[in-house]
């Protein structure tokens, strides 16, 4: 019950008051009629009118349970001409833009609420992962010592599923700040007036924008975008959170109560900070990534990493230059270090104003040194250099900064060392001149490519693509050890052979500008032998990437993608940790292996629970091999946003891994809208890498909840086992029955989805198809499922487990659900796996995915798979609802729920407006605003739903 006291105490009332909400209606409405405001200005009356109308109908379905509203929506739509069905579908889109800008605001209002108040520390927090490890014994040096060797690292992919602009983002990032300002209060009414009146001007700003853009990315195009994700976030709340986690180890050490140093808490008292070491690093693969992208070329390579220089470095000088604004202190005030006296003497200019303040003509001579490194590493500085010399190394221009650091906390000026000082210190420590570290990726079969022809150079007579894969093996180790150059110089090689050397060799020549930081890892997509990594090897030595005498180079990464790879990877494994000539490579650097695991190809082959099984048993198996092998195991997961390409909540997702497979390791993908759902906004982006760190944490834990995902409490480790394996094995023959064994499936997806009009969207460099055929098997898992979401099906990610839990349920009738229920209540994975499917039927709209499958022309087929899907999502609710015992789905997830109910009244006009205007374009209608319209609606679509790619 709200006491008297919480109701006139905004904060408690956002923890514990049932109307806690309120403050996110308020903030929806609000928005909504600075749209609505905006549309009549513009538009006029009458299409203001129309839109209000569709959507009371749209409300009166979704809130008030009555299917007349739907209907009168649907007349209402079907009567708009072009232009109206652009102005609509504007404004419904908009307005899920708006509705996820206000949600991300009640996030962090909430958040904000919980740490004023001092509530004890939230799952998901890096202080309740503290207090998880503390617990479990570790002490603050403990973990200290085991952040020097984790490795926590989301990397940015271009993976085209955000539909939105950059100028969009931006924005709406404005309005997200306006809504920040005006939910702080203390406002006078000509001060809200103001802030109201900012807001009409960002919603007007943003109508008069397009929403679509108007040419195709390129691959430059992209690594801009994803540069724009340091300014919003990276580069203040990486240092931040490494700082942050530092004090709270530091408290924990001086045997205080800790103060917890969350998002909005201030900074620990001044403290002996032991140095913490650099465990989140931000990583790509946009400009490094060709598998399938022709258009990743040496130039490209080359001016990506040459942009991700000209990014830190410009941040750099932009932090020095305030700096040296803050740091006017005197000599005749403070005493000054030797080591600081010296390097503001190289100043060497005459300057009165600067005779008596050191530090600035130190932070001058730091600014003069990096403008020469900025020319020495990119041929140009965007400042004069003064002819100081340039930093060969970013650890020097590090000792410089702790030059100025340590000048400080001598002489009686320490807080001065926790400002801004502080925050670019730990950024050189995490960025270097690097900013990212960039990962190469290429197909196994493009480096088969040009390893047979470069031994065709060398020996005629061998014939390596006939070898069978032993005498590859053989032939690619001795190869490893062999000084001469494999490459002959004067050889005509193809293409594809002379590009992927050049590539490789700019790849050794920006590692030797930048440090080896900037670029780490040559990914293996489709790896399915032991000669995938030799291949690999081989032509990383003969472009400088490694050495013969196995000096450290590149990370040979080996990605397992389909069901049949995830199964064969551990013994593809083993026989390469026998080869000595790989142990030696390995033992280089520092007995570490990287093994990816795509869940979007495995999703696509399989299904999704079938995915998710193979994926859990290849990780087991792994980790117990390489613990034989005497190898430590990285695992980078290549996760997508929705649950069909092993989306779905970070938190609960890194938990329900095996025992022993994080271990202070952890890499994973961010792709497409996620990235900017996650990053763009920098208190949510903060509050994503917070999360990311406390999961990996929590589940390096040797025992605990986190420990392990098959739980031993359940009826019997084996019996668990056994019943996933079956639900597995019955999801995939239902999966694959449909969509592999069904005649005609690929014509009924390819007309009853937008597939071919996601194409005319310009989101992405590359291709939607690894080939120009029509077959399900070549088309890339991104656009297969982000088809399936917008025509709101849904399919990859439930469909199949419906059978299999009736199948399971047939073959044990009397203890099988049970059984089911248990399993669900104390093991992680099944737990998760159960939430996520959950959470896509929640989204799923089998009514509206009725009216896309009408666009099938040929009746007999539409209906046959129709009734086949129709069945499958029956059984997959009542299996969901069954085992979780609740009498509607997302019961366990209000905040879903409510997300849900705000929307999906504004999504579903959209849909049957895409639908409409796909009738219009497919009979051959060409006027341009119809496609306009339909790239619309997918837009529109897509921000509702929100991962939905």
């Amino acid at each position: 019950m709200t006491t008297a006291a919480a109701v006139h105490d905004p904060v408690s009332r956002l923890i514990t008051d049932p109307e806690k909400d309120q403050p996110l209606e308020d903030d929806i409405r609000l928005l909504g009629k600075l749209l609505g405001d905006t549309v009549r200005e513009q538009e006029g009356d009458e299409l203001f009118g129309l839109i209000e109308n569709i959507r009371r109908a749209a409300v009166r379905f979704y809130r008030r349970d009555d299917p007349s509203g739907r209907a009168e929506m649907t007349d209402l739509v079907s009567t708009l001409n072009p232009h109206q069905a652009i102005v609509v579908t504007r404004a419904f889109s908009y307005f899920s833009h708006f509705a996820n800008m206000a949600e991300d605001e009640h996030h962090i209002r909430r958040t904000r609420a919980h740490a004023i108040a001092g509530s004890p520390p939230r799952p998901g927090s890096v202080a309740h992962a503290l207090d998880r490890m503390l617990e479990a014994g570790w002490t603050a040096d403990n973990i200290a010592r085991f952040l020097d060797d984790a490795l926590i690292s989301p990397v940015l992919t271009a993976h085209p599923t955000e539909v939105r602009r950059q100028s969009t983002m931006r924005r709406e990032l404005q309005m997200a700040e306006l809504l920040d300002k005006l939910d702080r209060g203390g406002w006078t009414e000509e001060e809200r007036q103001e802030l109201l009146d900012k807001l009409r001007r960002a919603i007007l700003g943003l109508w008069q924008t397009n929403l679509l853009r108007q040419t195709k990315l390129n691959v430059l195009d992209e690594v801009e975008n994803g540069l724009s994700y340091y300014d919003y976030t990276f580069f203040k709340e990486v240092p931040r959170l490494h700082e942050s986690l530092s004090d709270q180890l530091n408290t924990i050490r001086r045997g205080n109560q800790r103060q917890e140093t969350h998002l909005y808490a201030g900074l620990a008292p001044e403290s002996d900070n032991r140095d913490l070491a650099c465990f989140l690093r931000i990583g790509s693969w946009i400009g490094g990534d060709r598998d399938g992208n022709p258009y990743v070329t040496e130039d490209i390579l080359r001016e990506t990493l040459d942009r991700h220089a000209r990014k830190i470095i410009g941040y750099y000088q932009s932090e020095l230059s305030k700096l040296e604004g803050e740091l006017s202190l005197s000599s005749r005030l403070v005493n000054v270090s030797a080591e600081l006296t010296a390097l503001a003497e190289q100043y060497g200019e005459d300057n009165v104003h600067l005779d008596v303040e050191p530090y600035r003509r130190a932070i001058i001579v730091i600014r003069k040194r990096l403008a020469a490194t900025e020319a020495r590493l990119l041929g140009q500085a965007s400042e004069p250099t003064n002819d100081q010399p340039a930093y060969e190394r970013a650890a020097d221009f590090a000792a410089d900064l702790d030059t100025i650091n340590a000048s400080l906390l001598e002489n009686g000026s320490g807080r001065l060392t926790r400002g801004r000082l502080r925050y670019l210190r730990r950024a050189v420590r995490c960025f270097g001149f690097h900013l990212a570290s960039l990962d190469l990726r290429q197909n196994s079969a493009v480096h088969e490519q040009v390893v047979t022809e470069l031994f065709a150079a060398v020996r005629p007579a061998l014939d390596y693509a006939a070898l069978d894969e032993d005498a590859r093996i053989e032939l690619l180790c001795s190869e490893l050890q062999e000084p001469r150059p494999l490459v002959r110089r004067d050889w005509d090689y193809s293409d594809v052979t002379k590009r992927e050397l050049a590539i490789l060799e700019c790849a050794a020549g920006g590692r030797a500008r930048l440090g080896a930081s900037a670029i780490t890892t040559s990914i293996i997509s489709n790896t399915e032998s032991v000669s995938d990594l030799l291949e690999l090897a081989v032509l990383l030595k003969e472009t400088g990437l490694l050495t013969p005498a196995g000096a450290p180079g590149l990370q040979i990464v080996p990605l397992f993608e389909t069901i049949a790879d995830l199964r064969n990877c551990t013994g593809i494994m083993d026989r390469l940790l026998a080869l000595p000539a790989y142990r030696r490579l390995l033992e280089a650097r520092g007995n570490v292996q990287e093994v990816m695991l795509g869940y979007s190809d495995s999703n696509k082959d399989g299904g999704y629970f079938t995915s998710g099984w193979e994926l859990h048993k290849a990780e087991e198996k792994l980790i117990d091999l390489f613990d034989k092998r005497g190898v430590r195991l990285r695992l980078f997961h290549g996760r997508g946003g929705a649950v069909g390409r092993g989306g779905g909540p970070s938190y609960e997702a890194i938990l329900a891994q095996p025992e022993g497979a994080v271990n202070g390791q952890f890499r994973m993908t961010e792709q497409g809208e996620i990235i900017s759902s996650k990053y763009t906004n920098p208190h949510l982006g903060r509050r994503n890498l917070e999360t990311l760190v406390a999961a990996t944490l929590e589940a390096s834990l040797p025992s605990g909840p986190a420990a392990n995902s098959i739980s031993r409490t359940a009826p019997s480790l084996a019996q668990a086992r056994d019943v996933m394996e079956s639900l597995s094995q019955a999801a995939f023959q239902a999966y694959c029955a449909l969509i592999y064994e069904t005649p005609g499936f690929a014509d009924y997806f390819w007309h009853s989805t937008v597939i071919n009009e996601i194409a005319t969207l310009n989101i992405g460099s590359r291709p939607a198809s690894r080939k120009k055929l029509g077959r399900i098997e070549d088309l890339r898992a991104i656009p297969w499922v982000f088809s399936w979401s917008q025509s709101r099906v849904m399919l990859p990610g439930w469909y199949g487990f419906g059978t299999a839990v009736a199948r399971w349920c047939e073959e044990h009738p009397r203890e099988g659900m049970e059984i089911l229920r248990e399993i669900y209540r104390t093991t992680p994975f099944f737990r998760t796996q159960i939430s996520n499917i959950d959470m896509v039927l929640a989204k799923t709209d089998m009514a509206i995915a009725r009216c896309y499958a009408e666009l099938v022309e040929d009746p007999g087929l539409r209906d046959h798979i129709f009734r086949q899907i129709e069945a499958e999502h029956e059984r997959a609710v009542d299996a969901i609802l069954s085992i979780t015992g609740h009498d509607r789905l997302l019961a366990e997830n209000p905040m879903l729920e409510r997300s849900i109910r705000n929307r999906f009244p504004y999504i579903d006009p959209l849909n049957h407006l895409q639908i409409d205007l796909l009738r219009k374009h497919r009979a051959g209608d060409n006027d341009p605003k119809i496609l306009r319209g339909i790239q619309l609606t997918i837009n529109g679509i897509a921000a509702g739903l929100r991962n939905s790619g």
